[in-house]
């Protein structure tokens, strides 16, 4: 699959995992996609946890759906009835998570080009996951982003050391298929912006 078919096949996954294995040598050129993202001043500032314990990601899903109760008593009424038929989570259906971690300390207290922008080494971690994300689509898996979590339930979770952030639970495996929409398109959540709403040359609105 060349760059640009993954990146246009790209869909956030929710509903079509199928729960099959994941290929192990598959599993592993994901995670090596990912570490050879770009970072500030090689800080290689990410690690990947790999969960597949069931009970993990069944308390996991249980705090997302909390959360989702939350933001749902945020919405107007309207609103909140288009949301209540959005799925939001693949935790349980897919076949196993990966937690993408953020170490501020690793190559501090000198990290190379990140003395004048604190959050360079967050937006790495960010590139990394992008790379996991475009390498699963080219083996043939989906992956699901999940957000609605506070990062000190995951921390304690899975454990992680103090001063280590959760910066994206990942839900990963094969899928039935890769929908042509995305879901909050088809759902009439927001409308995609034209490329043309959002270029601009030399100064802002040019």
């Amino acid at each position: 699959m060349g760059l640009y078919e993954a990146i246009e096949r790209r869909r956030d996954v929710r509903s079509q995992f199928t729960g099959a294995p994941v290929d192990e040598a598959a599993l592993h050129r994901v995670l090596a996609a990912a570490h050879a993202a770009p970072s500030v001043g090689l800080s290689q500032p990410w690690d990947f946890v790999v969960v597949r314990d069931r009970e993990i990601r069944r308390r996991f899903r249980d705090h997302v759906a909390a959360e989702r109760q939350v933001f749902a008593a945020s919405l107007a009424p309207e609103r909140a009835e288009r949301f209540a038929g959005i799925k939001i989570e693949g935790i349980l259906e897919s076949t196993l998570s990966i937690v993408v971690t953020y170490d501020p300390q690793r190559g501090a207290p000198h990290v190379l080009g990140r003395h004048a922008i604190a959050d360079a080494g967050l937006y790495s971690v960010c590139l990394a996951i992008e790379n996991l994300w475009l390498a699963a689509v080219a083996e043939g898996l989906g992956v699901g982003w999940v957000s609605f979590y506070r990062e000190p339930f995951v921390s304690s979770l899975l454990e992680l050391p103090e001063g280590i952030r959760p910066v994206a639970w990942l839900c990963v495996g094969p899928v039935s298929h890769l929908e042509a929409v995305p879901d909050l398109e088809r759902h009439r959540w927001r409308t995609r912006l034209p490329l043309s709403a959002v270029v601009h040359f030399d100064t802002w609105g040019h």
